[in-house]
């Protein structure tokens, strides 16, 4: 089901209960979720012309079908530097604290798409239509996030989510872990991404946040202290 969440902002849940989102904003799709999501993104960009297709980061749930979506409708792919090498070689796995754990090698062989060319590169300020590239390692080394000033919009990937990744309860927390290069790091570019003060807040796995009540500020501050 496409679900619109703000002008030209369009969240595609790709597993039950948000528990994998890819976006459309301003004509671009983000992320593409598992392997198995490439018929759930078809239909939709038959429905919504897309003209770039954007990474996260290039994890087994990110770039699932990427190289199919690019290449079916012809579109090129855009990522962090940080991010090339797993997106070109489909090693997506190769960046998690243990590569070699079971979960990880399943994500690798079931989850994780063929490799795809980037034809361009994305750094911090960079611009994705109306939405600004905003650096936020930690979950993965490239990771970044978009942010819309106009309306407060931010498309944070895995940087955070917004459920239990085992339960599904919806709550904000860290990524895992064990899927999580550096957590250290990470928290401090969720500290970046609340000094933006996002008013909607939309997450790789989990709900949109609808930020009025500044949950995510609250979150943030919580894991800095823990640092």
């Amino acid at each position: 089901m496409l679900r619109q969440i703000a002008p030209e902002v369009f969240q595609i849940p790709l597993m039950p209960r948000n528990s994998i989102n890819c976006y459309i904003i301003e004509g671009v799709l983000v992320d593409s979720g598992i392997r198995s999501s490439y018929t759930t993104i078809r239909k939709v960009n038959q429905k919504i012309a897309v003209h770039q297709h954007v990474l996260t980061h290039a994890h087994a749930d990110h770039q699932g079908c990427s190289d199919q979506i690019c290449a079916e409708f012809r579109i090129p792919l855009l990522c962090h530097p940080n991010e090339v090498f797993r997106a070109e070689t489909g090693m997506v796995t190769s960046d998690y604290p243990i590569p070699d754990h079971w979960v990880a090698k399943l994500q690798q062989k079931y989850w994780a798409g063929q490799g795809h060319k980037v034809d361009q590169t994305i750094v911090e300020n960079d611009r994705i239509g109306n939405f600004r590239v905003i650096e936020t390692p930690g979950h993965s080394p490239g990771h970044i996030s978009l942010f819309r000033e106009r309306d407060g919009v931010l498309i944070i990937g895995d940087a955070a989510t917004n459920m239990n990744l085992l339960t599904t309860a919806t709550g904000l927390r860290l990524p895992p872990n064990m899927f999580t290069s550096d957590q250290r790091r990470n928290i401090k570019s969720l500290q970046k991404l609340a000094e933006l003060n996002p008013s909607v807040i939309c997450f790789g796995h989990g709900p949109v946040l609808r930020n009025t009540d500044r949950k995510f500020e609250q979150f943030v501050a919580k894991c800095s202290n823990a640092l």
